[in-house]
């Protein structure tokens, strides 16, 4: 019998065990807000008829304009003295693969001409962008046709609670994922341009936000979400993405803007400085090598590559002199599991988010607040009452969170289970645990979903270690089995597009779990939910939306609950995503809460836009 990872792990065993994910329960369903049930017998008697009974018209309610104006830190006119002198600023142009005139400063080793090979060297195939835009689009207002509600279930939520007072309420995207612009005003390539050598179609196009923007932003402001978190764009900002390397006057000039007109708007904006989107130049000469299969993630992200860290950090801190004045909430990292390539890509991230945190709080004398977002499909014992089930649940979260979490929240060396899988880790110091840690206030956690795990042959602990000392088990790396069903044969929630399922109790659980294992507050970075075919829809089917209303008002319930009955500290929850947008292979996977069409880029709310908006609204959230 293997032993178990400690007392931690023993903690964390009796803690999953307490909170079993399948209640044994009797006879119907109880209905405990039911005081009493009428049993006489009904009277019958004749009315006069009208149809006032079937239609109820109600209207959204935009964020109100600012009144004062908050800041975060000195401005960014007070912090151009923290970058090099020598940093230079400049622009370039657009890279047209047909074109015919030819850069002549080539002995600039970073002008046009040097700017235009980097593309010639990402060699994206098929490239074209079939764009309505080419300048940032003024915003119109947003009829109040467009913003009445649409009509209600009939079964919901049938809580009594409210959210705390300050809970951040918003939607989320990310910058490859709905901008655009591909190789635009002076954007270089990145990871995301690579990929699709490896048969990913790439949209060059997406949602055009890198001009349409502002609409955007005035869309979402007239539903009355306050929060707006985005990701920028590292080859915008820097083409040639290394410490040294020219300014993108125009990339700063344009996230400035973005950033500025949030505000003018009512919102509050929120900054992700890396979401997948690694720049060329970590892939080095031979670009196969971004679709090598990695021993930890789903993609080679290049964190491991030596030059990362300096480079991520200089990124960073261009970023953060620049806006975080304005900006209250950043974060590092978009979910760094799944880019990183082996150990030495998680010691590189753990490490350069350290750097950043203590440059924006000790150097910038930055107020807001800084974090990571991190992925995990929460792993749940297949069966509760299995000693070895929950120990391969335990052993899967740990392993999955725990490298990130266990250095930056506590302070603490990496788990046990990561030691176990990855034996060529970098060893953590007392003094990189001593800067690392604390270096998150708040834990980000994007929970789309649970996993039903148990070990590789049932019932047996020692067969997990056994997986994690045999480096071609297949397996690896989790080395416990993932399925969706539970011991009873049931699926554990709706699924769509083969791999989303609501499953809102988990979620309770897992929130559970991640506030008693790393005591910090959770944000809920992201949460959303594909219907099934929805790209095969009629557009009145795709905006008529409800197993997406049932996934948004089933999760927030199960917030507030966590909130309330449990005494977990949540902060926020930011819907994934606006619109629906590219999902890194194609368009079929709609996550949004509104529709694009990708020939006139109109966008439509849909009825899960409103009844999540409501849902908020009528529970306290500004």
């Amino acid at each position: 019998m293997a032993r178990l990872y400690g007392f931690g792990q023993l903690l964390l065993a009796s803690l999953v065990a307490a909170q079993q994910v399948f209640l044994a329960a009797e006879g119907p369903t109880t209905r405990p807000q039911c005081r009493g049930t009428k049993t006489r017998e009904p009277k019958y008697s004749f009315t006069p008829f009208s149809f006032t009974l079937t239609d109820t018209v109600r209207y959204a309610t935009s964020v109100p304009a600012p009144t004062a104006t908050t800041t975060y830190a000195a401005p960014s006119e007070a912090l151009i003295t923290l970058l090099p002198s020598s940093l230079s600023y400049t622009t370039w142009s657009k890279w047209d693969p047909n074109a015919t005139a030819k850069a002549t400063d080539t002995d600039n080793p970073f002008g046009s001409a040097a700017w235009t090979a980097l593309w010639e060297h990402a060699n994206p195939p098929n490239f074209t962008e079939k764009a309505l835009y080419s300048t940032t689009v003024s915003p119109t207002p947003i009829p109040s046709t467009e913003l009445v509600l649409p009509p209600r279930d009939y079964f919901g939520p049938t809580d009594c609670y409210n959210f705390p007072e300050d809970f951040e309420f918003g939607v989320a995207s990310s910058a490859s994922q709905v901008e655009g612009a591909t190789a635009e005003e002076g954007k270089s390539p990145s990871l995301m341009d690579i990929l699709v050598q490896d048969d990913r179609p790439k949209a060059y196009v997406t949602n055009e936000f890198y001009y349409y923007y502002k609409q955007d932003i005035e869309r979402v402001a007239a539903m009355g979400v306050k929060y707006f978190s985005f990701s920028i764009a590292w080859t915008r900002i820097l083409p040639f993405a290394l410490p040294g390397t020219p300014v993108n006057q125009q990339g700063i000039d344009h996230y400035n803007d973005m950033i500025n007109f949030i505000l003018e708007k009512g919102m509050v904006p929120v900054a992700t400085l890396l979401h997948f989107d690694t720049p060329l130049q970590f892939y080095g000469s031979n670009l196969t090598k971004a679709a090598d299969r990695p021993e930890i993630g789903y993609v080679n992200g290049a964190y491991q590559n030596e030059t990362f860290p300096d480079a991520f950090v200089n990124y960073a801190k261009i970023v953060m002199t620049h806006y975080a004045d304005r900006v209250p909430i950043w974060f590092t990292f978009n979910e760094p599991l799944l880019y990183s390539t082996n150990a030495k890509s998680i010691d590189h991230v753990i490490k350069s988010h350290a750097r950043v945190f203590h440059f924006y709080k000790e150097e910038l004398k930055g107020t807001g607040k800084i974090s990571m977002k991190f992925n995990d499909n929460f792993g749940v014992p297949r069966d509760p009452n299995s000693e070895a089930d929950v120990y391969a649940a335990n052993h899967f979260n740990s392993l999955q969170l725990g490298p990130f979490c266990d250095p930056i929240f506590l302070g603490k060396d990496y788990p046990d289970s990561f030691k176990q899988t990855f034996p060529d880790f970098v060893p953590l110091s007392k003094e990189d645990l001593a800067y690392i840690g604390h270096t998150g206030d708040f834990l980000g956690i994007d929970p789309y979903t649970a996993t039903v795990v148990c070990p590789p042959v049932p019932g047996v602990q020692e067969s997990i270690l056994d997986c994690a000392r045999n480096s071609t088990s297949t397996y690896r790396p989790y080395c416990v089995n993932q399925t969706m069903v539970n011991v009873y044969g049931w699926d554990i929630g709706y699924k769509s597009f083969s791999y989303v399922y609501i499953t809102p109790t988990y979620l309770r659980s897992y929130l559970n779990y991640l506030y008693n294992t790393w005591r910090v507050p959770v944000a809920i970075t992201e949460f959303g939910f594909p219907v099934f075919s929805e790209a095969e829809m009629a557009l009145s089917d795709q905006l008529f939306d409800t197993p997406r209303s049932q996934y948004y008002l089933s999760y927030m319930s199960e917030v507030l609950k966590a909130i309330w009955e449990d005494g977990v500290e949540v902060i926020a929850a930011f819907a994934w995503s606006g619109n629906d947008n590219w999902e890194f292979s194609s368009y079929d996977a709609h996550f949004g809460i509104q529709t694009v069409n990708r020939t006139t880029q109109q966008r439509n709310y849909k009825k899960s836009f409103f009844d999540l908006v409501d849902f908020m609204k009528a529970r306290g959230v500004e």
